[in-house]
C-alpha cells in the first residue's frame, strides 16, 4: 500500500525568488552597461531590418489573420504592422535571429541574449501607446534598455555553469525565462506574480536542439526564439490576470524541471545577477555566422590574397578550434539550405577564403552551388587545440579562438593565421564599435529612405536623448 502524497505547498524555488527580486528591484549603476545597451539595441534592430529582405523570414511577419489591425498595438520595426504584443514579440524575435547576426554569449551554455528584445519592445510599445492614449506618461527607451540589461543577465548569469544543450534542450529556454521575467517587470506585476509567470516557463514544456544539429539543421533555428519570446509575453500577461504559478517547478520530485528534463541536476551559480553579461556581451559586427566561427572566417580573410588564385593547388586545409566549436558546426557531407551552411565551420571557412568577405547571400543556393566551396570543404581537417577550449570557458579571458593553414601541393604552406578575439569581444569594443555603427547605418539604408535613415541614426547615436524618447515615438520612426 502505498503511502499518501504531502500536499503542502513548498515556499517557492530560491531560482524563482531570486530572478523576480532581481528585475523588480535591482538597480542598473553601470554606466558601461548603458552604453553597451544602446548598442546592443541599435545592432540587433539594424540585423532585423537586413532580414527583411529574405523572402523566407517575411513570410512569416504581420498578424495571425490577415489585415488585423489592433489599436495600441505594437509595432514591427521596419514594417506598416502594428499588432498585439504576443504577436509582436514573434514578428521581432523572427527578425532579429533571421540571419544569425546579432549579439551572443558564449558559456557552459550558448545563446544570444539580444533575441529577448522581440517581448522586451513588443510590450513597451504596447504599454507606451495604450498609456499615451489615456493621457498618461509613456515609457520611455530607458525602460527598454533597463529590459534588455536584465535579459541579458538572467540569460547570461543561467548560462555560466549550467549547459542545457548537453542534455538535449535548446538555449531559448532561456530566452522565455528571461523575457517572462522582465516582461512582467514591465506590466508591473508584484514580486508573488513574477515568481508565477516565471514557473510557467520552467514548466512549459521546452524547444529540443534537433533543429540546430546535422542531419536535422533547419530554418526552424531562425524562429525559435520569436517563439519563446512571444510566449513569455503570454505567460506575463496570464500573471497579470491573476494566474497561479507552481511554486516548486524546477524542485518538485519527480513532476519538475529538474527530473524531467535536466538529468537530476540542478542549477548552478557562480555569481549573483548585476550587469555583468551586458558588460561582455560579444557583438557579431563583421559576419553573420555562428559565433564560434567568427574568428576562423577572420583567419580566413587574412589568406585569402595568398589562396585565392591557388584553390586548385591545396593540399589540405588544418581549422584548429576549441571543443564547443568542435560540437556544434564541424561538419561534413551534404547541406541542404542556409541554415545548414551558416552552422558548418568548413562553409564558412571555405567562403572567407574563396571570396575574401562572408555575408548572408553567401548562404543562399547561387553562391553555395560554387563547386569550389565543397571541393575545399573537402581539404580540411579540423583539430581541437585544449589551450582554445579551456580559455573558452576562462571567465578573464573568455577567449573564441580559432586558427587556419594551408598546405599546398607543392610543399609550401601559408602562415598560421591566428584570432582569439573576434572584433565583437569585450577586448576589442574600441576597434569594434566604428565598424558597428557602420553596420547599422548599411542596415537602416536596406530599409529606409536616407533621411528617415538619418533622422534613426542621429537619434540612435545620442545616449541621453535616446533614453528619454517615449517608446511608442521611437517605433513610429521605424514605419515604413
Amino acid at each position: 500500500m502505498s503511502s499518501p502524497i504531502n500536499n503542502v505547498r513548498p515556499a517557492p524555488d530560491q531560482v524563482l525568488v531570486d530572478i523576480a527580486d532581481y528585475v523588480s528591484s535591482y538597480s542598473i549603476d553601470s554606466q558601461e552597461a548603458w552604453q553597451a545597451a544602446r548598442l546592443c539595441l541599435i545592432d540587433t534592430l539594424g540585423c532585423g531590418l537586413l532580414a527583411l529582405r529574405y523572402p523566407e523570414c517575411t513570410k512569416h511577419l504581420g498578424p495571425i489573420v490577415p489585415g488585423t489591425v489592433v489599436p495600441h498595438g505594437a509595432k514591427v520595426p521596419g514594417t506598416s504592422y502594428q499588432l498585439d504584443p504576443v504577436t509582436a514579440a514573434f514578428n521581432i524575435g523572427c527578425m532579429i535571429r533571421w540571419l544569425d547576426y546579432n549579439d551572443t554569449w558564449l558559456a557552459a551554455e550558448w545563446g544570444h541574449p539580444s533575441d529577448n528584445l522581440g517581448g522586451i519592445l513588443a510590450i513597451a510599445d504596447y504599454l507606451s501607446r495604450s498609456r499615451a492614449a489615456e493621457g498618461k506618461a509613456p515609457l520611455t527607451m530607458r525602460s527598454v534598455l533597463e529590459g534588455m540589461i536584465k535579459a541579458h543577465e538572467i540569460q547570461g548569469v543561467i548560462a555560466l555553469q549550467n549547459s542545457f544543450n548537453r542534455v538535449g534542450l535548446d538555449h531559448v529556454i532561456l530566452v522565455k525565462v528571461a523575457s517572462t521575467a522582465v516582461v512582467s517587470a514591465l506590466l508591473g506585476l508584484s514580486q508573488d506574480e513574477i515568481v508565477n509567470a516565471v514557473s510557467n516557463a520552467w514548466i512549459d514544456g521546452q524547444a529540443l536542439r534537433t533543429y540546430r544539429h546535422a542531419p536535422n539543421t533547419g530554418s526552424r533555428k531562425s524562429w525559435a526564439a520569436g517563439d519563446a519570446t512571444s510566449r513569455a509575453v503570454r505567460l506575463a500577461l496570464m500573471a497579470q490576470k491573476g494566474e497561479m504559478g507552481y511554486p516548486s517547478a524546477l524542485t518538485a520530485k519527480t513532476w519538475g524541471f529538474y527530473d524531467v528534463l535536466f538529468k537530476g541536476y540542478e542549477l548552478k551559480f557562480q555569481q549573483p545577477y548585476g550587469s555583468y553579461v551586458m558588460e561582455n556581451v560579444l557583438f557579431k559586427i563583421s559576419f553573420p555566422a555562428e559565433f564560434h566561427a567568427q574568428t576562423a572566417v577572420e583567419c580566413a580573410l587574412l589568406l585569402h590574397s595568398q589562396v585565392k588564385d591557388r584553390l586548385d593547388d591545396i593540399d589540405r586545409i588544418v581549422l584548429t578550434t576549441h571543443e564547443s566549436a568542435l560540437r556544434i558546426i564541424d561538419k561534413k557531407g551534404p547541406l541542404h539550405n542556409p541554415a545548414d551552411r551558416d552552422h558548418c565551420l568548413q562553409y564558412m571557412t571555405a567562403v572567407g577564403l574563396i571570396y575574401g568577405d562572408l555575408t548572408a547571400d553567401h548562404y543562399e543556393d547561387a553562391v553555395a552551388s560554387n563547386p569550389s566551396i565543397d571541393a575545399l570543404r573537402d581539404k580540411m581537417v579540423t583539430i581541437e587545440e585544449e589551450r582554445y577550449s579551456r580559455e573558452y570557458l576562462d571567465a578573464d579571458k573568455r577567449s573564441i579562438a580559432n586558427s587556419v593553414q594551408v598546405f599546398f601541393k607543392d610543399g609550401t604552406a601559408t602562415e598560421k593565421a591566428e584570432v582569439e578575439y573576434p572584433i565583437g569581444h569585450r577586448r576589442r569594443r574600441a576597434e569594434g564599435i566604428p565598424v558597428l555603427e557602420r553596420k547599422f547605418a548599411a542596415n537602416l539604408a536596406t530599409r529606409f529612405p536616407a533621411k528617415q535613415a538619418q533622422t534613426i541614426y542621429e537619434l540612435c547615436q545620442d545616449q541621453a536623448r535616446l533614453e528619454a524618447a517615449p517608446v511608442h515615438e521611437f517605433l513610429d520612426l521605424f514605419v515604413i
